[in-house]
C-alpha cells in the first residue's frame, strides 16, 4: 500500500482544513515545493496535492506553486482542484504531472473522465468525496443524491487509474479513517482505491493495509503534527 503525503493548497500555502470548510484552514507552511522535497527526501514515491482554490473557483488558482513543485521533485505528484476540462487536463499533465484527479466533473460529466483516460492512459483518477455515502461536489461545498458505489461502479470500463475516496467528515478531524466504508468500496470495484481522510495514526495506516484491497492513504495533519512519523509508516508499508 502506498502513503501518499498531502500538500492541501490555499493561497499559495500548505494547510489543512477541517471538515472541508475554507475557513476553518490551518497554514503549515509557505513553502510548498520545499515541503514536497521533504516527502521525497523521506522515502515517499507520490505526492498528493490539492488546489482548494481552485476546487471553489473550477478553475486552477495555485498553479504556480504546483509548478514550483513539479520542478522540485522527481517522484510523481498527482492533482485534485478545479480540474474541469481537457485542456486543463493536459495542460497539467505536459507540465510534469504524472495523475489529475477528476471530481465534481465525475458526477457533472462522467464523459469528460472516459475522455480524459482514453487520451492519457493511466493519468486518469476520481475523487470521490462523500458525505453519509453521498456524494459532495464544488469542493465539497453542494451535496448531491449520487451514492459513491454507484459513481464507482459507473468508472468500471472507463480506463480509470484509481478512485481516491475521501470521508469528509473524517478529513483534518484526526479521529481515524471511514475503514469499513472505504474497504466496501474497495471491494465493490476492480478500480484501485486510495483512502483519505482522517488516517492519523501507524495503526490508521495499518488498518488499511491489512484490509488487504485498499491501493493507498493519503495523509496530512497528521504528518504535519507529527502524529504520524513518516519514516515509521513507510517502514510498516514497505516491510
Amino acid at each position: 500500500m502506498i502513503l501518499y503525503p498531502a500538500i492541501d493548497l490555499k493561497d499559495g500555502q500548505c494547510v489543512r482544513l477541517l471538515h472541508g470548510e475554507m475557513d476553518k484552514a490551518t497554514v503549515f507552511g509557505d513553502d510548498p515545493a520545499a515541503q514536497a522535497a521533504k516527502f521525497e527526501a523521506a522515502g515517499c514515491e507520490w505526492v498528493h496535492l490539492v488546489d482548494l482554490n481552485g476546487a471553489f473557483a473550477g478553475e486552477p488558482v495555485n498553479a504556480a506553486a504546483v509548478e514550483a513543485i513539479l520542478s522540485r521533485i522527481k517522484v510523481p505528484a498527482q492533482l485534485g482542484g478545479g480540474i474541469r476540462n481537457m485542456d486543463t487536463i493536459a495542460t497539467w499533465i505536459e507540465k510534469g504531472l504524472s495523475r489529475v484527479i477528476l471530481g465534481t466533473v465525475a458526477v457533472e460529466n462522467p464523459d469528460l473522465v472516459r475522455e480524459a483516460a482514453r487520451e492519457f492512459p493511466g493519468r486518469v483518477a476520481v475523487g470521490i468525496d462523500a458525505r453519509g455515502g453521498r456524494v459532495a461536489t464544488k469542493g465539497w461545498a453542494e451535496e448531491t443524491d449520487v451514492m459513491v458505489t454507484d459513481l464507482a461502479k459507473s468508472f468500471e470500463d472507463a480506463g480509470v487509474s484509481a478512485i481516491i475516496y475521501t470521508d469528509i467528515m473524517r478529513d483534518g478531524a484526526m479521529t481515524g479513517p471511514n475503514i469499513d466504508a472505504t474497504e466496501a468500496l474497495a471491494r465493490a470495484v476492480s478500480i484501485p482505491v486510495i483512502a483519505s481522510g482522517g488516517v492519523s495514526s501507524l495503526p490508521d495506516l495499518i488498518a488499511l493495509r491489512d484490509t488487504g484491497v485498499i491501493a493507498g492513504a493519503i495523509s496530512g495533519r497528521a504528518i504535519y503534527d507529527g502524529a504520524l512519523d513518516l519514516t515509521q509508516a513507510l517502514a510498516a508499508l514497505n516491510g
